[in-house]
């Protein structure tokens, strides 16, 4: 098993790549990768027409784009420094609004370790294992405009 530094411009590429190719629904809304790491991820994106709903604040769908990716980037983050092919998908998610995203919206997620434990367990295992990961949304202004509970399941792939 190769162990490897990934590079953020590398997985911004990664994420251009599955929005193009797998997803369209992110190279639709075209969210920006601000930051990972081992720890943290943060994913922006604009308040722009593809985003915004008729009230003019940032529509549902896009806010559920960006907490899927910053939940599910590190799962690829810790595949990718491996060199191994992993299946993820959401099971559930629990979200709440506390209000109108009237600006852009970054979506962070501090949960790289549990993702990391989660995929040692699946390595270890070869089973399917789900965890519950965090992630918050923030207007420009640093206020929390939606916090997600989601539950990752990670399998490796043999």
């Amino acid at each position: 098993m190769k162990k490897s530094k990934i590079s953020l411009k590398k997985m911004r590429r990664l994420l251009w790549m599955m929005g193009v190719f797998k997803i369209p629904m992110i190279a639709y809304v075209r969210p920006k990768l601000m930051l990972l790491d081992e720890n943290c991820s943060q994913v922006r994106i604009k308040l722009k027409r593809r985003t915004k709903n008729h009230l003019k604040s940032m529509y549902f769908g896009s806010l559920a784009v960006g907490a899927d990716i910053a939940a599910g980037l590190h799962a690829f983050y810790f595949a990718e420094e491996s060199g191994v092919k992993v299946s993820f998908a959401f099971k559930a998610v629990k979200a709440e609004f506390v209000k109108r995203a009237t600006t852009d919206v970054y979506f962070n997620s501090d949960e790289g370790q549990l993702v990391k434990q989660v995929f040692d367990e699946a390595m270890e295992t070869k089973e399917r294992v789900n965890k519950w990961v965090k992630v918050e949304a923030k207007n420009t202004d640093g206020e929390v405009v939606a916090t997600f509970d989601m539950e990752i399941s990670v399998k490796v792939k043999s």
